[in-house]
């Protein structure tokens, strides 16, 4: 669908990556849907568990259907630095991920895989990613919104001030990305096949599907405890209308799962700078082009 339509519905979803059952409790979306008897945004807002990835990905094909003006939103990484796309002998994202989805991936994950630059629990970070090569371990986009001392305003460097930039190489460990991003990628080509565009590898249309980052969504805020979720959304309630008019169903699920807090957050802040999606343009700087971009508020100005 053109890319000048409005917006029927925002999806935000809070990946994972685990391989069991266990991703039915940690897959969580946040969905706004457009309703002029909506109270949030000209919208009504719902949080969304208890689906595996297979199971997430059928929906979001349906609900398409139904409302084909549609963004979502991934919390993990869509590519790899170029370098290394380079030394695997692929030219695009769609490559690598068509290598990832036919057995790549899992043997990157596999535990007893020898390439030492994925690293996590139980092993360490390599040196060739340590002090001043960190910058190999991160896309040119990590480096632009995850690295403090690399963004340029105050306001979104202060967004993720403590928090420590997580690589795709990191499969394992706290805050790991990229075991989600491994086992996400295949999911992109899917939706692809089924009709989403793909930012910013593709030419925007609807539906359409974008690479965020929760951190940069929620801002500071200590997301493992329930009590601090919850003074997070009643101070975000008294200082934006983009939290107004939520249920009583949607908050009780925010202060009970950090999962389904960075969903919900993460498609308010989508919903609200919703008119900017029909504004992005694909990728002609050859970076962004092969690394893909993080979406956040304002990028493609």
């Amino acid at each position: 669908m053109s890319i000048e339509a409005g917006m029927d519905r925002v999806v935000a979803v809070d990946w994972s990556g685990d391989k069991g059952p266990g991703q039915r409790k940690k897959i969580w979306a946040g969905v706004w849907t457009a309703s002029p008897k909506g109270r949030t945004m000209g919208g009504t807002v719902t949080l969304e568990g208890g689906r595996t990835r297979d199971e997430l990905s059928g929906w979001l094909v349906e609900m398409a259907r139904q409302t084909p003006r549609m963004v979502v939103g991934f919390d993990f990484i869509f590519s790899y630095p170029a370098w290394f796309l380079k030394e695997h002998g692929v030219a695009s994202a769609e490559g690598f991920w068509r290598s990832v989805a036919s057995g790549q991936g899992e043997k990157w994950l596999a535990r007893e895989c020898e390439d030492i630059r994925f690293w996590g629990k139980p092993r360490k970070k390599p040196e060739e990613f340590c002090g001043p090569l960190m910058h190999r371990m991160m896309r040119r986009t990590d480096m632009e919104v995850k690295v403090v001392a690399q963004i340029a305003e105050p306001a979104k460097a202060a967004r993720v001030v403590g928090i420590a930039p997580k690589s795709p190489f990191q499969i394992g460990g706290s805050g790991s990305v990229g075991t989600g991003s491994l086992r996400g990628m295949p999911y992109l080509l899917k939706l692809r096949e089924a009709g989403f565009s793909v930012w910013p590898f593709d030419v925007p249309s609807f539906p359409m599907v974008v690479e965020m980052y929760s951190r940069l969504m929620t801002g500071p805020v200590n997301k493992s405890s329930e009590e601090a979720r919850t003074a997070y959304l009643a101070r975000k309630k008294k200082e934006s209308a983009a939290f107004v008019g939520l249920s009583r169903a949607v908050i009780a699920a925010a202060r009970e799962s950090e999962d389904a807090f960075d969903a919900l957050v993460s498609c308010l802040v989508m919903t609200e700078f919703r008119g900017e999606f029909p504004e992005l343009r694909q990728a002609t700087d050859p970076a962004y082009a092969i690394e893909g971009q993080t979406w956040t508020p304002g990028v493609g100005r």
